[in-house]
């Protein structure tokens, strides 16, 4: 299969940069995901990060994430028939295929731990080519929070702006990112009145400087409740130090311990607030192009 090459270099970058971070990496959990979607990582257009997060469910586990581009292949179905994710008969096992049958899809992206195996799928739109989150709120599969909240993605101007569908398996919640986000949302008045509306905890200064640097935000739906669970803030840079907040020590650590391609290296820094609290994480990029759509 053409990529194997480049499979077996990112393992071990990542059993390396595992090692160095202190988190388990078995041959056996991450091995068998490179090597069946091993041709992405020979596509001109790929692009690999690494990301880390402050959380405590997240200690721990080094994510990689990596772009697919469509061919006959459908990426979730690909997945369990080679054992990667297991059957389920939850709505969020059928998520995908109703989404593609409702619009054209540009290409995905592969979620995996160095340690919980495989994770993700996410679902690119063409970025002249942004959906409405109201044109799947119908879906019989789809989470009930994603219509009960369409009055308040109108009303911030994200409605038409959805660039991305994440769906998230073993935690099964749904994940919408909104690209070309207006400026005014990222105003430190509007995240306070945005976190107080959707019932987030009161944001730290320190949030707020990061939120109004932020490119794009994103939120997470699950079928328990009408309630959005998540939202999150990111802003990109390739030097850590022009960020207005500083970065935690596990997430220096990180920085020191993941290498990257390419001349100029490019993070991604989110902050993640939900009604307990907030918390960050850091994407890093191993492989790059300008023009390519940022995971977040």
């Amino acid at each position: 299969m053409s990529g194997t090459s480049e499979a077996a270099e990112l393992y071990s970058t990542i059993e390396e940069s595992a090692r160095l971070l202190n988190v388990a990496c078995s041959r056996e959990t991450v091995w068998p995901i490179l090597s069946a979607f091993g041709d992405a990582f020979a596509h001109p257009g790929a692009v690999v990060a690494f990301r880390v997060a402050t959380a405590l469910r997240h200690v721990g586990e080094l994510d990689c994430r990596f772009t697919t581009h469509p061919d006959e292949r459908d990426p979730y179905a690909f997945a369990r028939s080679n054992g990667l994710t297991p059957e389920t008969e939850h709505p969020i096992g059928t998520l995908l295929s109703d989404v593609q049958k409702r619009c054209s899809v540009d290409s995905y992206g592969i979620d995996f731990g160095a340690v919980g195996g495989f994770k993700k799928i996410y679902a690119f739109f063409r970025p002249d080519d942004l959906q409405e989150a109201s044109r799947f709120a119908d879906l019989p599969t789809m989470p009930r929070s994603l219509g009960e909240n369409g009055e308040f993605f109108a009303r911030h101007g994200l409605d038409d702006r959805v660039g991305v569908l994440g769906f998230d398996y073993p935690s099964r919640t749904v994940n919408v990112y909104f690209n070309d986000v207006p400026a005014e949302c990222f105003a430190s008045s509007t995240i306070r009145s945005t976190l107080r509306e959707i019932g987030m905890a009161e944001p730290s200064e320190r949030m707020l400087k990061l939120g109004e640097q932020a490119f794009g935000l994103y939120v997470t739906l699950g079928w328990d409740s009408p309630r959005i669970e998540r939202i999150c803030y990111a802003a990109a840079a390739t030097d850590l130090t022009t960020l207005p907040v500083p970065v935690e020590p596990e997430i220096e650590t990180f920085v020191k311990s993941v290498p990257y391609g390419g001349e100029d290296r490019k993070f991604v820094y989110g902050v993640a607030l939900t009604p307990h609290g907030e918390y960050y994480k850091l994407e890093s990029h191993y492989k790059w192009k300008p023009g390519a759509m940022d995971f977040i």
